[in-house]
């Protein structure tokens, strides 16, 4: 029995719309305008360098991918299928209206994705932001740098303005959707929030796909919308999703079929990392770069477990989270290593997990809602 909430809300029926196929109305809008859209990857992209001037940030997603036919014979089956996924829609030119991606060297399987993607010269603009795999001031240092030879990079190529103003502008207009974005999620505390956790990943995700300056309106309609509103009935258990890349509001939705509602979460495309306000003080540029590299907190950074780890617990005591829930992307070597200490860490901690393995793509829906179902069950729920 899914959790119900009393809301009439339109907004949500078009963030899904915006939803539906890997580039969406509003980014055909930009185009027709002039604008160039920049695809990316990984949180660890300085995203507001990439809405510079004319350009566009869209995070790159596979909606729908039916199979990786092609892409396999490109990229190994022991890739990881988002993987794999992005690929097959890159050689069926799914992102025609895409003039560059931005990657981050986060793993070796979407380093793979950069090579073939520059052997297949889709899209002609193919950056690699390098990354340390220590915390720390010289690796902070290093990731400064290689942000500003990307901003440098961009110029040239695409003859967009760079410049301090510029960024300065940027963060500024993405720290309003940011704001709103985190006055949506603070909504999830509430006994009976006004918005289940598919709700929340379909703007999340709707913002990341979209424009900023497009998107915005759209968020403050909706925030406007559900701001006074409550949910129906009383949730079975208030559940927090964590682990790696999920692009998919379906999922979730999945999850919450039992009755439970994710009212927090911890991956990519989330609230955790991604919605945290940047804060200017000097250099617009290495103002964005630093925290992105000190709020990201992936597990490929070494060094840094515990600060992952307290920020989980940290997360479920302010949002009264029952029960955490893991998810990983099969072969994913990050998530993959990461999940065993963690699900130890989180169980000394008091707090119940399960653990999932799943593909990029939707399937074995039954099985999931049979394994939440035992889990909501082991809580008492």
């Amino acid at each position: 029995m899914f959790y119900m909430i009393n809301t009439d809300c339109k907004t949500l029926d078009y963030f899904q719309e915006l939803l539906a196929e890997p580039q969406n109305s509003l980014l055909e809008q930009a185009v027709d305008e002039g604008h160039i859209p920049i695809g990316y990857t990984c949180s660890y992209v300085p995203v507001p360098l990439l809405s510079v001037d004319r350009l566009v940030p869209v995070r790159v997603r596979a909606p729908g991918v039916a199979g990786t036919e092609i892409a396999d014979n490109y990229l190994s089956s022991v890739i990881c299928s988002y993987t794999r996924s992005l690929l097959e829609f890159a050689i069926d030119d799914r992102y025609d209206l895409l003039r560059g991606w931005v990657f981050v060297a986060s793993c070796d399987h979407l380093r793979r994705l950069w090579d073939n993607l520059g052997y297949l010269k889709k899209p002609l603009f193919n950056h690699m932001l390098d990354m340390p795999h220590k915390t720390g001031e010289a690796g902070e240092e290093w990731y400064v740098d290689e942000v500003r030879s990307l901003a440098v990079n961009l110029s040239e190529h695409f003859g967009v303005d760079t410049g301090a103003a510029m960024i300065e502008k940027a963060v500024t207009e993405h720290n309003v959707v940011l704001a709103l974005l985190r006055s949506i999620g603070e909504l999830r505390k509430k006994d009976r929030p006004p918005l289940s956790g598919f709700d929340f990943h379909r703007i999340v995700m709707a913002a990341q796909v979209s424009p900023v300056r497009m998107i915005e309106p759209h968020v403050r309609t909706l925030l406007d919308e559900i701001a006074g509103a409550d949910g129906g009935n009383e949730p079975r258990a208030r559940l927090m999703v964590a682990g790696g890349e999920l692009d998919d509001p379906e999922y979730i939705r999945a999850i919450e079929s039992q009755g439970g509602i994710v009212v927090a979460d911890r991956f990519c495309t989330g609230s955790i990392p991604g919605l945290e306000p940047v804060t200017l003080s000097g250099d617009p540029l290495a103002d964005m770069a630093r925290h992105v590299f000190r709020k990201t907190m992936c597990p490929r950074m070494m060094e840094d477990f515990d600060r992952r780890v307290e920020k989980i617990i940290e997360t479920v005591k302010e949002y009264r989270v029952d029960g955490v829930i893991i998810q990983i992307v099969k072969f994913c070597d990050i998530w993959g290593v990461e999940s065993g200490p963690l699900v130890s860490a989180l169980r000394d901690a008091g707090i119940p997990v399960l653990k999932l393995e799943r593909e990029y793509r939707l399937s074995g829906e039954g099985q999931l809602r049979t394994r939440v179902q035992a889990f909501l069950e082991s809580m008492g729920r």
